[in-house]
């Protein structure tokens, strides 16, 4: 990666899926790579563990309001049942799918995250996977779910990187990983 790659990052203030968040926000920072964090206010963002316990307070860099999906080369989605659900309700963040997807770049979501996928109309024609009790949604909003810890689909012109829960993370990085160096060949030097 190049000190000038971004990525972002789009969560609501309370639910996400703490490791989800922060291991590949940390992974990616470890590699140069500038990750901004964009939730719907600019109160801390209370991550849970396992979907009850709480976990670590995180402040995002900006709003939802305030990002411009423009300005980032990858889209993260992480999961978190309470996260997922609520974040397919801001339109801004099912804008923010739309205008990655549109354009070609490449949006990894993990666990429950693919749920804004299907809201935003994107899943059709898709391989994927989610947390297993997504499966029905996903296949009726068109995709086709694998139960894999990292399911890579290019259809429909944009990168798709997809994992099931924490325990793939190690997985879903290095599929963020050749997201992100394929997109980087794909511009071409600038």
């Amino acid at each position: 990666m190049t000190s000038d790659t971004k990525v972002l990052a789009i969560v609501t203030n309370y639910g996400v899926e703490q490791d989800e968040l922060l291991v590949p926000a940390q992974h990616l920072r470890d590699d140069g790579v500038r990750v901004d964090i964009a939730a719907p206010t600019t109160d801390d963002i209370r991550t849970l563990v396992g979907d009850e316990e709480p976990g670590e307070r995180v402040r995002p860099t900006h709003t939802l309001d305030e990002v411009d999906p423009a300005d980032y080369d990858l889209l993260l989605i992480p999961g978190g049942t309470i996260n997922a659900d609520t974040l397919r309700l801001h339109r801004k963040a099912v804008d923010a799918v739309l205008a990655f997807t549109t354009s070609g770049r490449p949006v990894a979501a993990i666990c429950h995250g693919p749920w804004l996928l299907a809201e935003a109309g994107v899943a059709f024609g898709k391989r994927l996977t989610s947390y297993p009790s997504l499966r029905t949604d996903l296949a009726n909003a068109g995709a086709t779910w694998l139960d894999e810890p990292l399911v890579t689909d290019d259809a429909n012109g944009w990168r798709l990187v997809t994992s099931r829960n924490p325990g793939d993370l190690d997985h879903f990085l290095r599929g963020i990983d050749v997201a992100l160096r394929v997109s980087a060949g794909a511009a071409g030097p600038s």
